[in-house]
């Protein structure tokens, strides 16, 4: 073993220990270690293929719902749109993919209208069931359409993915955190 060994050891025992740091501050649950998010096409809000790798570079809060939502879906969207204004210039870098799990009812105009009421920004994606349900299914979310009195409701999960500048998912939010709580997650994995 030669003489740079140890202190090259020491640097990335350094590198690890600061990195857990971080990782340890988030207010969402940390995946450790952070591992590659599902990349997925799919037909955008904005009539562009929608897909993570569209958007190496930025950090992007992935979550899931659907337009006819009554009140998690808005409410995290509020926190998401709050959230970013929080952040002010560094907004600029994030970006919120929200992917419905009503296919009947959320097409890509639908989700535009639906989304610009929060920000503008934000992306949705849509396709046929089969599609959506390969990306539930990369990413664990369950939903259920129960039907009834002639309308139809989804049940979902609620929680949003936390993912970073190369594309690897950082932390789980669950349902209820407050803007303050995402501008906390997210302007920590804007300066990384």
């Amino acid at each position: 073993m030669n003489r740079t060994s140890p202190l090259l050891l020491s640097m990335l025992l350094l590198a690890a220990a600061s990195r857990a740091a971080a990782d340890a501050s988030l207010i969402a649950g940390a995946f450790t270690p952070a591992r590659q998010a599902p990349d997925f096409a799919l037909p955008g809000s904005d009539g562009a293929e929608l897909s993570l790798s569209r958007y190496r570079g930025k950090v992007v809060v992935l979550a899931f719902g659907f337009t006819s939502c009554p009140t998690v879906c808005p409410t995290t969207l509020a926190a998401l749109a709050e959230a970013r204004k929080k952040l002010g210039a560094q907004g600029d870098a994030l970006q919120v993919v929200y992917i419905t799990v009503d296919p009947q009812r959320d097409d890509a105009e639908r989700m535009r209208s639906y989304l610009a009421r929060f920000d503008p920004t934000f992306i949705g994606g849509t396709g046929t069931a089969e599609q959506l349900a390969a990306v539930r299914r990369d990413y664990g979310i369950a939903a259920s359409t129960t039907a009834g009195g002639g309308s139809s409701s989804v049940s979902h999960s609620s929680f949003t993915y936390l993912i970073d500048r190369d594309g690897r998912l950082r932390a789980l939010m669950p349902y209820g955190h407050a803007s303050d709580d995402y501008a906390h997650d997210l302007g920590i994995l804007l300066e990384q």
